[in-house]
């Protein structure tokens, strides 16, 4: 054991034990589950305010009072029964020999197209109904391997929604319709990640996976107030997660703050032999990008803002005046606002849906082979009579868009796929966002809500979606900033300054605190757990003490 001299020992004592009295005085002796973050989950749970126990349960109560009852929001498409059970496992773990990092014990959804050995993954596709993976998707068991608790599977637009041009945002034939917490039934929740979101909206889980082909993290991350991450395509595997697009699909957060999403990229990172296309980020991901939050992020920073027609001609009237806040609250946080002009809208406007036809036929049928013998079909054409079969209960917006893939014969190889293949990328990227980064020096493009989502979408850009406000009538509005591969900590700095600046998310009036919400511990035992949590610092610090 390292002995250190009287004096260096004082050195560090003396100002931790003043910390500990510093934050003895100013902690309240109590935990609040609404709007909680994950530094505010793992201080109560390292300080012993709550257990993990507490949290699955608090969630599963505010689950009944609001997702099955009241507003009857909907986002969860299914529970999963071992949640009490994980969670005091973890307890005990946590316990006995200490914390996995900052998943460890923290309650997390996926969204109903990730694999779960334990629970079905449906898509919300009727003839998935029931279908159990035969094991994890790699992001599944980088959450578990961390200690994150699975608490159910959220509702989305079917297939991602890939299935009907009529059908709602949130619907699915397995699990209904979600709404949007901010106003039930009257605003749209949008999709495809539509219960992920809604649900973190609402306070029904502090973070959830959603995954996004365009725009199906940055559009209901938008619609309801939360920050959504749409990683670069490579940065994440896509193992085990029902496709759309292998060269467009992404798994990414959803969170209510930039640093909760930035804690959750992070666990959801590495290289996967089974996607190919996540050797792409060797030596570009990390595992912690909390390093990256930085308050003065945008000091300096030149945001590139397409107004015509991104703003003027695609914001509503009422969402106007929030751009208008938004691009002044910038400047007033030290960026420079540049209005730019994309060269090529017209063939912009123009691309069609040629490559995600192409590439959900291939997709879904190498899907359905992973399940095995329990597969419920075999490819798109089982899927697509299926669905004709039950047509009342299966496919009430009708299935053109499974029709149309189905006719694409899904050979990638097709003349037909690999021109449009390199149109899309050349189109959105080699001559559009790539040249507007380049000869304007940009640290990022602006848009809101997901209303230029394609322009990162088909290169397989990142962007991510913070909160910017709400309009008149309540409705809720994102800003999102875009950059080309792998500058997701660029993007992140940029967020959270934003976001730190502005602070403009607020709960929804629809789901508010219910008795259990709020834990009160007498202030003898937050000084006791917090002298504890400030004795077990000091002894890491002696033990990773560096010298010469």
């Amino acid at each position: 054991m390292l002995q250190l001299p009287r004096s260096i020992a004082a050195a560090i004592v003396v100002p931790v034990v003043a910390l500990f009295l510093e934050t003895s005085a100013a902690q309240a002796a109590t935990f609040n589950l609404i709007e909680t973050t994950i530094p505010d989950i793992q201080f109560a749970l390292d300080t012993e305010l709550i257990t993990s126990e507490y949290l699955v349960q608090q969630y599963l109560n505010r689950i009944a009072t609001y997702d099955v009852q009241g507003p009857a929001l909907n986002t969860i498409i299914q529970l999963n029964p071992k949640a009490l059970e994980t969670a005091k496992a973890l307890d005990l773990e946590r316990s006995q020999s200490g914390s996995r990092g900052p998943l460890h014990g923290v309650p997390i959804l996926l969204k109903d197209n990730i694999d779960t050995a334990d629970l079905p993954t449906t898509a919300g596709a009727l003839i998935l109904d029931g279908s159990i993976p035969p094991d994890d998707a790699f992001i599944t068991r980088r959450l578990r391997d961390q200690g994150a608790i699975i608490l159910g599977k959220t509702n989305l637009t079917e297939f991602a929604n890939f299935v009907s041009f009529t059908m709602p945002n949130g619907f699915s034939a397995v699990g209904g319709q979600t709404l949007n917490p901010y106003d039930p039934g009257e605003f749209d929740v949008s999709g495809s990640s539509s219960g992920s979101a809604a649900a973190v909206a609402a306070n029904l889980a502090p973070i959830a996976i959603g995954t996004e082909t365009s725009g199906s993290i940055l559009s209901p991350a938008s619609f309801n107030s939360v920050v959504g991450i749409k990683p670069t395509v490579g940065l994440i595997s896509r193992d085990g997660i029902i496709p759309i697009s292998e060269t467009q699909d992404t798994a990414g957060p959803l969170a209510r703050s930039v640093r909760d999403a930035a804690i959750l990229l992070g666990a959801l990172t590495g290289i996967d032999p089974n996607d190919p296309a996540t050797a792409t980020s060797a030596g570009q991901f990390f595992e912690d990008y909390t390093q990256f939050l930085n308050p003065d992020g945008l000091e300096g920073a030149r945001l590139g803002v397409i107004r015509n027609p991104f703003i003027d001609d695609f914001l509503f009237d009422d969402e106007l005046p929030l751009a208008d806040q938004a691009f002044a609250d910038l400047k007033t946080l030290g960026a420079e606002i540049i209005e730019v002009d994309l060269p090529n809208l017209d063939e912009l406007f123009a691309l069609d849906f040629t490559v995600l036809d192409y590439e959900f036929n291939a997709g879904i049928e190498a899907y359905l082979g992973s399940l095995g013998e329990n597969a419920p079909a075999a490819t798109l054409a089982d899927i697509v009579a299926f669905n004709a079969a039950n047509a009342d209960v299966a496919i009430p917006f009708g299935q053109e868009v499974l029709e149309i893939s189905l006719a694409t014969g899904g050979d990638l190889t097709d003349p037909i796929y690999l021109e449009a293949l390199a149109r899309d990328v050349r189109v959105t990227a080699t001559e559009g966002v790539d040249v507007l980064l380049e000869e304007f020096d940009l640290d990022a493009l602006l848009y809101f809500d997901s209303i230029a989502a394609i322009s990162g979408a088909q290169p397989g850009y990142p962007s991510i979606t913070v909160p910017t406000g709400y309009t008149e009538s309540g409705r809720p509005l994102g800003l999102t900033f875009l950059n080309s591969a792998f500058t997701e900590p660029k993007l992140i700095e940029l967020a959270y300054a934003y976001e730190q600046g502005t602070l403009l998310r607020r709960p929804p009036a629809s789901a508010p605190a219910i008795a259990g919400d709020q834990v009160t511990v007498p202030e003898a035992d937050v000084d006791k757990a917090l002298l504890a949590v400030t004795l077990v610092a000091l002894g890491y610090r002696l033990r990773h003490r560096k010298h010469g």
